[in-house]
């Protein structure tokens, strides 16, 4: 491990990645994660299949890759977590980095659920017959209908309409146990609370050691999803009506474009899923060597292949749906299951009875499952982590600073946070908890971070910056991108949102006021981190409230002081014209 004295003058004895290939695969396995496999066919699903498209490589372009080439920047030069990174930045902003954890957190008690989910698939796997195959079950009601049904019908019957199909049934009746709604939470579910636990147990195990034995995971939880999916991928267009299903994911509905909300849910795939917004990526950036030359490259490897999964992911999810409406009859690929964060649950089931040795694709699956999960959960968890110790050394009492008890108290906590989910109404909860949390606070969020960085610290000096770290200053492009098109774009859609607002739903269920009430809290306690940094940053600095307003404006970063502590380690060194760009 490096040694190198910081601006503050201590010692910099960070953990750095033990290899380069680490750190690409840490932020791949986080950025391609459920989020591409869960929550982009969901959204792609719920804002009528191609029309999400568009928007969503145009946020890509104009917000997405620079933003995580911003992030990447902030991480790798200033060498700290988000908190510490934009209170050095900008010190009136240093809410957002506050925000960005804030969110990251919730983020995590809500997230390890889908992998609890995955290993109850996983254990119903290991049966002579895949539980969700059939009909012929107690969960099951009068409008299930399933492979074998459909294989049982005349030459020329056609199914009977509004039937349900048997994976779906499985998961809202067998796993879930569902209720009418959110304000009937009913009883625990103690075979998901069991699930939860060993997910979380399976955390702890990727990251008490640091970032040395995440690295060393994602070998396998990163590139093994990729060989399941490819098969998933020849399976699904093999089955009837694939080709139905691939037309309604490709070919966009051009009137819903108009639809604000559509913008906003691509925006915040964008954030979700390249993890832009939540603190990770600063943060694992900060563990790279301050001459690490390739951030460029590694913001355009990152971004192309989280995008390319997402597409490959919708492709099987899609073709199966279109399977699903020729065995149900249904008139259109948008009825046939409800929308919802437990998409991929009722979808890729579906396609295992028709596959050779169903129980083995099964179980290949639920662990590919696992494996995306776990990627992007101990990256959230790390970000917690290293927050803590970031800003609070003096707290190293508390877990003897021993990186693995840390762990433990961040794990234990997040998972008692849990808990509602895996209650018989956990499944509003946890659409409650994500749609505020992911879909309505990442926006706020990454507006604000923007605006810090491109216009407050400046885009030409991030651009500096990256040169003092890689020889080579940022494309102009990436410039404009953080002082004009990425800050206006977010504005816009924040502002058509909030005129064009719509209420949380799940599968037509309508949450009552209360519940709205409790999410929009949700959302502002990570909202509220920015203004009330921003207050903070000015009643603790020195001098009149003008005098003490203008230094919370300014960097607390000596650029060529700052790098200059690196030269030595590899770095670049150069005088600029602070009027020339």
């Amino acid at each position: 491990m490096n040694h190198l004295s910081t601006d503050d003058g201590v010692v910099d004895n960070r953990q750095r990645w033990d290899k380069k290939s680490h750190f690409i695969l840490v932020c791949v396995g986080y950025a391609v994660g459920l989020g591409n496999v869960w929550r982009f066919p969901y959204l792609c699903y719920l804002s009528g299949g191609g029309a999400f498209l568009i928007p969503y490589f145009l946020m890509l372009v104009v917000c997405g890759i620079p933003m995580l080439l911003l992030e990447f920047a902030i991480g790798q030069f200033v060498r700290y977590g988000p908190v510490g990174a934009f209170a050095r930045i900008c010190p009136i902003f240093k809410g957002v980095g506050v925000a960005t954890v804030t969110m990251t957190f919730f983020l995590t008690t809500y997230y390890n659920v889908i992998i609890a989910w995955a290993i109850f698939y996983l254990f119903s796997s290991f049966q002579s017959e895949l539980p969700w195959a059939s009909c012929n079950h107690t969960w099951n009601t009068e409008d299930c209908f399933s492979h074998e049904d459909y294989d049982d019908l005349e030459e020329g019957e056609l199914p009977p309409n509004s039937t349900v199909s048997a994976s779906e049934e499985f998961f809202h009746h067998r796993v879930l146990g569902k209720t009418k709604g959110i304000e009937d939470m009913g009883g625990m579910r103690w075979e998901l609370l069991g699930c939860l636990a060993l997910a979380y147990i399976a955390v702890y195990f990727c990251i008490f050691k640091g970032v040395k034995s995440s690295g060393r995971v994602v070998y396998v939880t990163a590139l093994f999803p990729y060989f399941l999916l490819v098969t998933l991928m020849v399976t699904g267009f093999t089955l009837p009506g694939a080709f139905e299903g691939i037309k309604f994911f490709f070919l966009p509905k051009w009137e819903l474009l108009l639809d604000a909300q559509v913008w906003k849910a691509a925006a915040a795939q964008n954030f979700n899923s390249i993890g832009i917004a939540f603190g990770s990526m600063v943060a694992f950036a900060s563990f790279n060597d301050f001459h690490n030359r390739s951030i460029v490259r590694d913001t355009l490897t990152i971004c192309f292949t989280n995008s390319l999964t997402s597409i490959l992911a919708c492709s099987v999810i899609f073709s199966v749906l279109g399977y699903i409406a020729e065995i149900q009859n249904a008139p259109s690929i948008g009825e046939v299951v409800a929308s919802g964060p437990g998409l991929v649950f009722m979808v890729y089931p579906a396609a295992f009875p028709t596959m050779v040795v169903p129980q083995l694709w099964a179980v290949l699956f639920f662990i590919m499952l696992i494996c995306l999960g776990l990627d992007s959960q101990f990256a959230m968890v790390e970000v917690v982590i290293t927050t803590i110790t970031d800003t609070f050394p003096h707290w190293k009492y508390l877990y003897w600073d021993r990186k693995e008890i840390l762990a433990a108290y961040v794990c234990i906590f997040t998972f008692l946070c849990g808990i509602p989910c895996v209650m018989e109404g956990g499944i509003y909860f946890f659409q409650l908890m994500d749609w505020y949390t992911c879909i309505v606070s990442v926006g706020f969020i990454a507006f604000f971070e923007v605006i810090a960085v491109g216009w407050f610290y400046d885009a030409r000096r991030l651009s500096r910056n990256i040169q003092q770290m890689t020889g080579v200053r940022a494309n102009y492009y990436f410039v404009v991108c953080w002082m004009f098109l990425a800050p206006l774009l977010l504005l816009a859609i924040l502002i058509f949102s909030i005129v064009d607002y719509e209420v949380v739903e799940y599968g037509g269920y309508a949450y009552p006021v209360w519940a709205e009430c409790f999410g929009w809290l949700i959302a502002l306690v990570s909202i509220a981190c920015i203004p009330v940094g921003a207050i903070h940053a000015v009643m603790t600095a020195k001098g009149s409230l003008r005098e003490r307003l203008m230094s919370s404006l300014k960097t607390t970063l000596d650029d060529e002081r700052h790098a200059a502590k690196f030269m030595a380690d590899g770095g670049y060194s150069a005088v600029y014209d602070q009027s020339k760009f």
